[in-house]
């Protein structure tokens, strides 16, 4: 991995007068963006993307070292200490997830037969996360995403884009595509053809699924796609109390980390068993390996909520940071009285644009990742919605009407 080894020949890493606000802005943009992609390279069996994983881990070691760096410079006396102690505290488990992201990312490239038997038992419904070079001759080459409209015209949206050792996360309309560009393309695997084809220049290809004598895999694969789901609503979450020092929400993280328990106990008690009805049991430890790191994204996940749970003040650092990030993350919950108690998500979401939501808590303390539209809401429940702040805003308003 990209995390310093003890060579006295890794990077040397110089202490520069960077705004601590802005160095937790990228790591909380990298921190979302690469719990995503490790998942997505495992579940695709892509060596591509977990190389990019490795990439965007060697970027945020960087950036995590800069940010000790300038919060020492900052505390002058034992109450800038205490005010900075939980900023600390976000830096450090942002470490941690970047680590466990690399990890995730090792099973792909160090482990041969797994990774494909994963990929064999993908729904076939699930969208697809792949990387693509903008060719100097592709027709999307030196035009803006506004200009494209790709997501409209194709169904696939691009995610991250990194150019050289640059990378911009959550690409807007203004963004430009420039020859050499890396884009990471989400989307279901029938659009990204002819999209790959158009930035490349070259065919869409993928890893092979690979046949395995390991019988009953979807149920593990079920377990992996939730592990994922909940890793990345974690992190969101956790970053979404801190902002609004929101302590139920942080709370919330606490339930997930619960759950990620529960899957981690299932993954492991589910490899233990197959062991016995493979002649090789070694191709395995993959499935333990992710098992641990999915814990330890969650573990990270809580840390961050740590100052809001001891209930210490959150540091203006810390919301500023937060509030940079284009995307917000909340919770809206229904109460009794809401308009929205008996109305199906749809109809919702089409009425507040920019606005998309990834999963649903409700009363009865069960989780719903990525809820079909036709779903009814129900007094009690908690809607995660993911949008610009100001459709947030818009939505909450109408919730509470």
């Amino acid at each position: 991995m990209a995390a310093f080894d003890g060579d006295p020949g890794s990077e040397t890493i110089e202490y520069e007068p960077v705004g601590v606000k802005d160095l937790l802005v990228a790591m909380k943009n990298s921190s979302e963006l690469i719990v995503d992609l490790a998942y997505s390279a495992l579940l695709n069996n892509s060596e591509q993307l977990a190389t990019e994983v490795l990439e965007l881990e060697s970027q945020m070691d960087r950036l995590q070292m800069q940010a000790r760096m300038n919060l020492l410079m900052a505390a002058r006396n034992p109450q800038d200490s205490k005010q900075l102690a939980p900023v600390l505290g976000v830096v450090g488990a942002t470490e941690k997830i970047s680590n466990a992201a690399g990890d995730i990312a090792a099973i792909v490239l160090e482990e041969t037969e797994l990774p494909g038997a994963i990929r064999a038992a993908l729904p076939e419904a699930m969208e697809v996360l792949t990387r693509a070079t903008v060719d100097p001759g592709s027709a999307y080459a030196d035009r803006s995403l506004g200009d494209i409209d790709l997501e409209t015209e194709t169904g696939v949206r691009v995610i991250a884009l990194r150019s050289d050792d640059e990378w911009e996360l959550d690409p807007d309309n203004e963004t430009t595509l420039e020859s050499g560009d890396v884009l990471l393309l989400r989307g279901a695997a029938s659009n990204l053809v002819d999209v790959y084809e158009t930035v490349t220049g070259e065919p869409y290809e993928q890893t092979e699924p690979v046949e395995s004598e390991i019988t009953d895999l979807d149920r593990a694969v079920d377990t992996i796609v939730l592990m994922k789901n909940v890793s990345e609503l974690s992190v969101d979450l956790a970053y979404g109390s801190v902002l609004a020092d929101d302590e139920p929400l942080a709370r919330e993280v606490h339930s997930l980390e619960i759950e990620v328990d529960a899957l981690q106990a299932r993954l492991e008690a589910w490899t233990l068993q197959a062991a016995g009805e493979i002649d090789d049991p070694i191709t395995l430890r993959g499935l333990l390996r992710l098992a641990n790191s999915a814990e330890v994204i969650s573990d990270a996940a809580l840390e961050i909520t740590e100052g809001i749970l001891r209930d210490i003040d959150t540091h203006p650092v810390i919301t500023e940071s937060v509030k940079e990030s284009d995307v917000a993350v909340r919770p809206v919950r229904i109460g009794a009285e809401s308009p929205f108690v008996g109305a199906d998500l749809g109809s919702i979401l089409d009425t507040h644009a920019g606005v998309s939501v990834i999963a649903i808590h409700d009363a009865a303390d069960e989780w719903t990742f990525y809820p079909e539209r036709a779903s009814q809401l129900a007094t009690g429940d908690v809607v995660i919605a993911r949008g610009t702040w100001n459709a947030i805003d818009d939505l909450l308003s109408a919730a509470e009407a």
